[in-house]
């Protein structure tokens, strides 16, 4: 929705969960030589102050990335992720936070590809100017994402990542993802795909991680934090999901042990809870 900035919400529970995953996905395929593409379908604006602008109306990153800057007992998979914030604030400060498109740039190697898109005008705007210096390996796009995901996949090294993550802030957004999966993952089958999706009181958004299930029947694994229990005025968001389609072998156990902590530390209320379940090829 054109009306939606990321900004608000830069740094917030979701964006630590969101973000944790994508640095141990790409951490993953990093493995292996060859060389692979991330594909960003939403990029925002790929940087974000947290000490004016937008951000500091909401302040959310105190509930988020805020809980978690001081700590000295993280976990080593939360570690690897927070060292890569504090790289963006090298004076301790935590005013600056990293989208998506910066934690893919500064995680990736040489060999690597970036292909960036926003709908959003000014954002996309943002975006050019936040990686003008990035080179060939960022291509960005001002336009719809996930139509466009049909002209890239499968990409050239046969090895990628798609991060989708919409606002959902209209319904439509469910089924265009669920959708852009459908039709996309056969073209790529081999290709790990990593939909974020928000907990809300909507049943579309209660509905889609079975949904999910169905469509993708196997090889899948599926993490959610909630922070608080639902409000009973059904208003706001209490946690946020993660659905990632032939994840690593690893990343269960790494989940396990994140998980707990992140409810500990990132929790607000005795609603406060985490599900973790796979279904392994």
């Amino acid at each position: 929705m054109l009306s939606y900035r990321h900004a608000f919400h830069a740094g917030n529970h979701a964006d630590v969960l969101k973000h944790l995953l994508l640095v141990q996905l790409v951490r993953y395929l990093e493995q292996k030589d060859k060389p692979f593409w991330i594909i960003d379908t939403h990029a925002g604006a790929g940087l974000y102050a947290l000490d004016v602008g937008y951000a500091t109306k909401l302040a959310e990153y105190e509930t988020g990335i805020g809980k978690l800057w001081p700590r000295k007992d993280l976990p080593a998979a939360l570690k690897d992720y927070v060292k890569l914030v504090r790289e963006l604030n090298p004076d301790g400060k935590l005013r600056h936070y990293p989208g998506s498109p910066w934690l893919a740039l500064h995680t990736m190697r040489e060999q690597d590809q970036l292909r960036l898109f926003e709908l959003h005008t000014s954002d996309a705007r943002l975006l050019q100017k936040n990686f003008s210096d990035a080179g060939k390996r960022v291509t960005i796009s001002t336009s719809d994402g996930l139509a466009g995901l049909k002209a890239l996949l499968p990409p050239a090294p046969r090895r990628g990542l798609v991060l989708i993550d919409p606002s959902y802030e209209v319904r439509d957004d469910y089924r265009l993802a669920l959708h852009a999966l459908r039709d996309q993952v056969p073209r790529f089958p081999t290709g790990t795909y990593a939909l974020w999706y928000p907990q809300l009181t909507r049943v579309e958004s209660k509905q889609l991680p079975d949904k999910l299930k169905r469509l993708v029947g196997k090889n899948w694994l599926h993490v959610a934090l909630s922070v608080r229990a639902p409000a009973a005025d059904g208003i706001g968001m209490y946690g946020s999901g993660m659905f990632v389609i032939n994840p690593p072998w690893t990343l269960f156990a790494t989940l396990q042990e994140i998980m707990p902590y992140l409810v500990k530390h990132l929790g607000q209320d005795e609603g406060a809870q985490f599900v973790l379940e796979q279904e392994a090829d």
